[in-house]
């Protein structure tokens, strides 16, 4: 069986970090991968979006049924990742890691064939649970390979792609649907899974092996679930993580919403505030992988929530006094997202530390609920309202209130639970 977590003797010291190394070439491969693995996932949710209204149009349904097939998707993500996790454990990586790749082509290629839209549910939520074996198993790969101050760089490269392909999905979608249909979008995403087996192929050796394997079968797998489900610092970790991803899901929901329809701004000038709300998260992202060296994990995330909180507080406090301002909407929600930028990063680093005893298991739950709150959140904004900003503000500032409560009664962030580990497994 494997070793237990690290004892607190094992953690790192703050301000005692080695001095940074650059990735040998081998190791730059196989980041390249992972990052890739961890983007098909948000690629796949979002780069068929603009294709909805043909989509409803050739399959003669309606918008309603329609956006089942995304619902399907995020589904099919959650429970891949939350069974492939704690199989990884016991099995492996890599098998998972060629497998998912193959199902994603096959189930990409059968939404692009899709003769009516109950096969093509049927496809999305397959297609969900082959691209969660790439998300949930990056971060156990990551956490197999590596400790000490290069985990949470590694951790913020994957939470910055998290951030970054939700925006950049629909735009490539757009570029495709302007020169073909959408069949042609699941037919791009196949390929793209091609290149992705074959990543996997050349670049990620078997990052679990035998020896350091959980002999205890599927049970005992499912069984460290379990016992970190009864971990109360992971449990935070987890918590602020949903927590935050709640509120960044309504962001990206509303915010088009808002900015469009309460200001009145273009297409074109939302896309650009969108962009430069990412550019925060992206700057916010290499902050951490800098600061991390120097600081507690512990205290950037303290640090993090705090700012995102306060961005979401001072939306719902200007709408309520002030009314609705274009500069006001534009910063406060610029805060968010880059309090997000870091909190992402440092909430994943810790957590997988906590869980390095079930990498899979661990990393399962991080982002099976991850996506799971995303997913509850994200049409609370248009229940209640899309002529004011307040709704998406309120559901934000709901979400990362809970952060907080996460952060101070499961976290505790001055008992140190999780720092970086001072050397390799």
């Amino acid at each position: 069986m494997v070793s237990s977590p690290p004892s607190p003797a094992d953690t790192r010291k703050p301000g005692r970090a080695a001095a940074p190394s650059a990735p040998s070439r081998r190791t730059g491969g196989l980041l390249a991968v992972l990052g890739a693995l961890t983007a098909v996932a948000p690629l796949a949710t979002d780069m068929y979006v603009p294709g909805f209204p043909a989509m409803g149009t050739a399959l003669h349904t309606g918008s309603s049924t329609i956006q089942l097939t995304m619902t399907a998707f995020l589904v099919g993500l959650v429970i891949g990742q939350l069974l492939l996790g704690p199989l990884s454990d016991g099995i492996g990586r890599r098998r998972l890691l060629l497998g998912g790749s193959a199902g994603f082509v096959l189930f990409s290629l059968a939404c692009a064939a899709a003769p009516n839209v109950y096969v093509l549910i049927g496809a999305r939520f397959l297609e969900g649970v082959a691209g969660a074996a790439g998300m949930v198993l990056a971060r156990a790969v990551i956490t197999d390979r590596f400790a000490g101050p290069d985990v949470p760089r590694y951790f913020a490269v994957l939470s910055q792609i998290l951030g970054v392909a939700p925006v950049a999905a629909p735009v490539l979608g757009g570029a495709i649907l302007a020169v073909s249909t959408w069949r042609t979008v699941f037919g791009v995403l196949s390929l793209v899974g091609v290149l992705l087996l074959l990543g996997v192929l050349t670049k990620v050796p078997e990052s679990l092996p035998p020896e350091r394997r959980r002999t205890d079968g599927i049970t005992g797998t499912f069984r460290a679930m379990g016992r970190l489900l009864g971990n109360r610092p992971f449990m935070g970790y987890v918590a602020v993580l949903g927590t935050a991803s709640a509120a960044l899901f309504a962001y990206i929901s509303g915010s088009s919403f808002v900015f469009e329809r309460v200001h009145g701004v273009s297409t074109g000038t939302y896309s650009l505030i969108f962009a430069v709300n990412a550019v925060g998260m992206l700057l916010a992202g290499t902050a951490f992988a800098r600061l991390s060296r120097r600081f507690r994990l512990n205290t950037l995330l303290s640090l993090s929530v705090a700012t995102a909180a306060t961005g979401a507080l001072a939306q719902v406090l200007l709408v309520a006094t002030l009314g609705e301002t274009f500069a006001g909407t534009w910063i406060t929600l610029f805060i968010v997202t880059s309090g997000i930028g870091m909190l992402f990063p440092a909430s994943m680093s810790l957590g997988q530390n906590i869980g390095r005893s079930a990498p899979g298991a661990a990393s399962a739950l991080l982002g099976g609920l991850q996506f799971l709150c995303g997913a509850i959140a994200s049409p609370l904004v248009g229940l209640f309202g899309e002529d004011s900003s307040l709704p998406m503000a309120t559901i934000m500032l709901t979400a990362l209130t809970l952060a907080v409560v996460a952060l101070l009664l499961l976290v505790r962030p001055r008992q140190g639970h999780g720092e970086v580990l001072a050397k390799a497994p």
